[in-house]
């Protein structure tokens, strides 16, 4: 007898349910997923006018092609950076204090999320600076040109 047995789910019952949760869902990632030029930049990421010394590590090839903060695909070859304090957009030197390469490189992304740490730089800015071997290099960040606001 259909219908006798109330713990049989009826067809259709959940379709309704997981469509509407399915476009929260989408609705909630497309306003996590905005331009970061229609994200206010908070007071903490403003433009250090001074130059800054500290470890400097480098993007990892398997990240290629994931969205930065900027709204742009990672590429590794292009010379960008992330940076936590300095805007995105900002155009900076890097160099290696050790063996005194530089490279000039566009902030791109936020980063690096590990401690001590001031910069992330892309595998084309960190082969000019020579620190592929080691993977963290010593370096004094000058930013060159700020965004306008």
């Amino acid at each position: 007898m259909r219908g006798a047995n109330k713990s049989e789910p009826r067809p259709g019952k959940f379709l309704g349910k997981s469509l509407a949760a399915a476009a929260l869902l989408a609705a909630l990632l497309a306003t996590i997923r905005a331009p970061a030029e229609a994200r206010p930049i908070h007071s903490s990421q403003r433009a250090i006018a001074r130059p800054q010394i500290g470890r400097a590590s480098y993007y990892h090839p398997r990240l290629a092609g994931r969205r930065t903060a900027s709204g742009l695909s990672l590429r590794l070859a292009a010379l960008t950076a992330a940076s936590r304090t300095l805007p995105l957009g900002t155009r900076a030197r890097v160099t290696n204090t050790k063996n005194g390469r530089s490279v000039a490189v566009t902030v791109t992304d936020r980063g690096p999320f590990v401690r001590r740490r001031i910069l992330d730089v892309s595998p084309a800015a960190a082969e000019r600076l020579g620190m592929i071997e080691a993977g963290v290099a010593l370096v004094k960040v000058e930013p060159l040109q700020t965004p306008p606001r």
